[in-house]
C-alpha cells in the first residue's frame, strides 16, 4: 500500500519519520505540510493511496473535502496528533482499510486507535467488511446500511448462500452476478462472487497511468464491470512491475503471478506470439494468466487485446 504521510510541525515530522520506518512493508512517503497538498490529495483519491495527516483533524478534513465521493471508492484517510497518542480513521474504515491501518499504526507506535464505525463499536455484523473479506462484490450499495442496521438493532443477521430465491426476505443474499438484478427484492444486500480474472502483460516500465487507462477502457468497451473482477494475473517476471503493482492497489485486487511453465499448462485455445515466447518462455501471457486465475471451468470473455506494449484479456469462471 502507498501511504502519504503529511506533517506540519517539527514534532509531526519526527513522528512521520518514525511512522515511515515502522510501516516498512508499505511504501510510505513523507510529505511536508508546505507541499502541494491539494494535488497530492487529489492524486491519492484517484489512485486509492492512503493519507495520514499528523496534526489537527480540521486540516485533514479541509484537505480531502473537495475529493470525497463515495464510501466504496474513497481511499483510507487517517489523522494522528503530533504526540502520537491517538490515530483516528476518518474515511473508508472498512472497504478502504482505514480501520485496519489504524490498528497497524497503533501496534507500531503505541498510539490508541479511535474507531468510530458503529458496527465495530457495538460488535455488530459489518456488512461491507464481510463482503471485502470474502471477496464478494456489492451489487446494491444501499443495502449495506440496511443490513448493518438490522445488526445494530440487535436482530440476527440472516444470510442465504444457496437455494435462492430464499423462502422469505433475508438480510444478505449471495447470488450469481446474472441473478443479482432480479433478486434484489429478496434481500437487503445482494453480494456476488467476483467471477472475472484480468490477465495483463506489458513492456517493462509501462506507466501505471497508461495501464489503468488502457485496462478500464477495454473493460468498458466490452461491458465488463471492474467490481466483479477478483484479481490481476500475469507472469512472475512482472511481479515487481511498478505499474501493475500500483494498478493492483487502485483497483483493490491482488496481483497474482505465474511461472512460464505454469502458464504453458493452462487449458484452452490461445493466441500465440513468437516475440512473447522469445522474451518470456511462453507464447501468451494475458490469456493464459486470466484462465489460470479464474480457475477450472473458466472461459475467455475478452480475448487478447494489445496496444502500445500492453496486453489484456479477461476470463470468467462458469
Amino acid at each position: 500500500m502507498i501511504i502519504n504521510i503529511f506533517s506540519f510541525t517539527d514534532k509531526g515530522r519526527k513522528l512521520a519519520e518514525r511512522l515511515s520506518r515502522a510501516l516498512a512493508m508499505h511504501e510510505a512517503r513523507i510529505v511536508p505540510g508546505s507541499a502541494a497538498r491539494e494535488e497530492i490529495c487529489e492524486a491519492a483519491f484517484r489512485n486509492r493511496e492512503a493519507l495520514v495527516f499528523i496534526g489537527a483533524a480540521g486540516i485533514a478534513v479541509r484537505s480531502v473535502a473537495p475529493f470525497v465521493r463515495d464510501k466504496l471508492e474513497d481511499p483510507p484517510v487517517l489523522v494522528m496528533d503530533e504526540l502520537g497518542q491517538h490515530v483516528i480513521p476518518l474515511l473508508s474504515g472498512h472497504i478502504g482499510g482505514a480501520n485496519a491501518l489504524a490498528a497497524e499504526i497503533a501496534g507500531a507506535t503505541g498510539a490508541a486507535p479511535v474507531i468510530t464505525t458503529a458496527t465495530d463499536l457495538n460488535g455488530a455484523f459489518p456488512a461491507d467488511l464481510f463482503a471485502k473479506e470474502n471477496g464478494l462484490a456489492i451489487a446494491n450499495r444501499e443495502g449495506i446500511a440496511k443490513a448493518s442496521s438490522s445488526a445494530l438493532e440487535g436482530r440476527p443477521v440472516t444470510i442465504c448462500i444457496k437455494d435462492y430465491p430464499p423462502a422469505g426476505h433475508v438480510d444478505v443474499l449471495i447470488a450469481d452476478r446474472e441473478d443479482a438484478g432480479v433478486l434484489r427484492d429478496a434481500a437487503s444486500l445482494v453480494l456476488c462472487p467476483k467471477s472475472f480474472a484480468i490477465g495483463m502483460g506489458c513492456r517493462r516500465g509501462k506507466s501505471y497511468e497508461e495501464l489503468r487507462e488502457f485496462g478500464e477502457r477495454v473493460l468498458s468497451e466490452n461491458g465488463t464491470e471492474l467490481k466483479y473482477a477478483g484479481c490481476i494475473a500475469t507472469i512472475d517476471m512482472k511481479k515487481d512491475e511498478e505499474g501493475l503493482m500500483r494498478l493492483s492497489q487502485a483497483w483493490r485486487m491482488p496481483l497474482i503471478t505465474y511461472s512460464a511453465e505454469a502458464l504453458k499448462r493452462a487449458e484452452g485455445s490461445f493466441s500465440s506470439s513468437e516475440t512473447v515466447l522469445e522474451k518470456t518462455g511462453v507464447d501468451n501471457v494475458c490469456e493464459r494468466a486470466a484462465v489460470l486465475a479464474a480457475g477450472r471451468s473458466s472461459r475467455l470473455v475478452i480475448k487478447k487485446t494489445a496496444e502500445n506494449g500492453m496486453t489484456i484479456a479477461v476470463a470468467e469462471k462458469v
